[in-house]
């Protein structure tokens, strides 16, 4: 899929993007400094908990902007996308897993715990690889990458969309949760893969560490957002807009509508595993429940209160959802779902542009400093 050599620098150019970047790096540095010069005694301190949730929800805030590419961009429903986390958090846990060698309850210098109390013998094959950082890192695009280039190359060549195609997606992740949750697949059965202890040598418990895996986060969000921005608005993203508006009418005038659909789900579903990978050793743990459809269902949710076909909308979305479920979930935990619906009904009724078009609504409202007023131009 061509596109034009400076698609990569033309969102700097963007006030929209100037600005999301300047906030998220402020917020980096802010955040930082209050943790590490800042007293513990005082109300201004970041802790490590602190630290860690706040990755998390940047970690959310990535897999949001991937879920708004082919939703707000191309018009794709995906329920889907928790699975394309899930499978970067995988590829990740399978590193982080190999990396504690004898340091296990069972001091087995192979095989994890979990596959030794399950009283296997010999390392699967498709584990092998995954105490090299470099191929790690490699799958975690590999494995959502591929299943989105299958899934996708089947589903777009049948031309299957709309409803039929979100359906589809939610099967996919549903298929591969009760996967995952079989011992026999050699992935830690409902338990998952856990009691990490390093990355790339480093403690994962040293405030240092955690720190580090905040700011990567960061950094890596900038990179999605840029890359994201780059392509929604070169060529390939105005084709996007025109498959999701009229796949019809712009499948008439001969563009490959199906390769347009392939490329930017792939991407999008590679940008989802990024966000799982760098997820699963800042919360500790990798399981299953990440396949759960009604996660998936919960990723929508936050794409549509910050606003579609925006990109800093699902940012803003992830975060606050995320950060109401924190809040909500210590004091009415059984009540959360309940709230999410509502949050989506109200959103739906009352904000159908989410968050980013009240945001743009009242920009737009407000006049320019040079343009004239009423009296002026009749002056």
């Amino acid at each position: 899929m061509a596109v034009s050599q400076n698609w990569l620098l033309r969102p700097f150019q963007e006030r929209s993007t100037q600005i999301f970047l300047g906030v998220l790096f402020a917020a980096l540095i802010i955040v930082s400094a209050l943790h590490l010069f800042v007293p513990q005694d005082s109300a201004l301190y970041v802790s490590s908990y602190t630290v860690t949730l706040l990755g998390k929800y940047l970690c959310y805030a990535l897999l949001a902007v991937a879920v708004d590419l082919v939703w707000g961009y191309l018009g794709i429903l995906s329920l889907g996308h928790g699975a394309f986390f899930a499978l970067g958090g995988y590829a990740m846990g399978m590193y982080l897993m190999r990396q504690i060698g004898d340091r296990g309850v069972y001091g087995d210098p192979i095989l994890p715990d979990f596959m030794v109390f399950l009283n296997w013998d010999t390392l699967p094959w498709y584990w092998h690889g995954f105490d090299m950082a470099w191929f790690a890192f490699l799958m975690v695009l590999l494995a959502p990458g591929l299943l989105a280039l299958v899934f996708g190359f089947l589903a777009f060549r049948s031309r299957v969309t709309g409803v039929y195609l979100s359906i589809i997606t939610q099967a996919l992740t549903f298929a591969l949760m009760l996967a995952f949750f079989r011992n026999e697949m050699g992935f830690g059965g409902n338990n998952g893969l856990t009691d990490f202890k390093d990355i790339l040598g480093f403690n994962l418990r040293t405030d240092a560490t955690r720190l580090g895996l905040f700011i990567a986060t960061g950094i890596a969000l900038a990179f999605g957002y840029v890359i994201c921005r780059g392509i929604v608005t070169s060529k390939l993203g105005r084709v996007s807009v025109a498959c999701r508006d009229a796949e019809a009418r712009t499948r008439f005038l001969g563009y490959r509508v199906e390769r347009v659909q392939l490329f930017v789900f792939v991407v999008s579903a590679m940008l989802a595993g990024v966000a799982g990978a760098l997820y699963v050793p800042q919360v500790g743990i990798i399981n299953p429940s990440e396949f759960s459809p009604l996660f998936s269902i919960e990723i929508v949710v936050w794409v549509a209160l910050g606003g579609r076909a925006t990109l800093y909308g699902a940012v803003i979305g992830a975060i606050l959802v995320n950060y109401a479920k924190t809040v909500f979930t210590g004091i009415m935990p059984d009540a959360w779902l309940f709230a999410l619906g509502g949050l989506f009904v109200l959103v739906t009724v009352f904000l159908p542009k989410g968050i980013a078009g009240l945001l743009q609504k009242r920009r737009r409202a407000q006049p320019d400093d040079d343009t004239p007023t009423g009296q002026e131009a009749t002056a």
